[in-house]
């Protein structure tokens, strides 16, 4: 399955369709934070005051979330805010784009667990799944997208930069 979705024509095509609609998911949370501001210091407090928990213990199910939380987002939110508005959008861009897809999916896919670990399921689980559909696909996700373009010129540019001998030349089967 995973060599189809790396290699088919047909898969590429039905990646770009989903890769499209889970950027457009991530383009349109993302650009209502950056426009209409964003503030997670509620939301963090309220992850760290009512963690996700056992049901047969009362445990906490991730407490190494939960002091990362209270000890590193929450003393920082302004960062988070910022890297929560934005990444959310540049993801978004991302996908939709086609443009470095496979780092926008596996992106996505962490704002995506950070959200589930601290208690929030709505559309994550569903976008997880995308996401790591996306992600297994690899280039062939990008192929109708900027990627086409973009990836063989970041591997002649790498290749001369770390003098991998001379420059990739990527032939396309067609």
């Amino acid at each position: 399955m995973v060599q189809w979705l790396r290699e088919s024509r047909i898969a590429s095509v039905i990646l770009a369709v989903l890769r499209i609609y889970l950027g457009w998911l991530w383009l349109d949370a993302g650009w209502h934070k950056v426009v209409d501001g964003f503030d997670a210091s509620g939301y963090l407090r309220n992850a760290v005051a009512n963690p996700v928990v056992d049901k047969a213990t009362g445990e906490a199910l991730y407490p190494n979330f939960v002091a990362f939380l209270e000890h590193v987002a929450l003393p920082n939110v302004g960062m988070i805010n910022f890297l929560v508005a934005w990444g959310e959008l540049l993801i978004g861009l991302g996908l939709i784009l086609g443009v470095l897809t496979s780092a926008a999916a596996f992106f996505g896919l962490m704002l995506n667990f950070l959200f589930m670990f601290a208690g929030t399921v709505s559309s994550n689980p569903w976008m997880a799944l995308i996401g790591v559909i996306v992600l297994a696909a690899g280039a062939n996700a990008g192929k109708w997208g900027g990627d086409y373009f973009l990836l063989p010129w970041l591997r002649n540019m790498f290749g001369r930069l770390f003098g991998k001998g001379t420059p990739v030349r990527v032939v396309r089967a067609e």
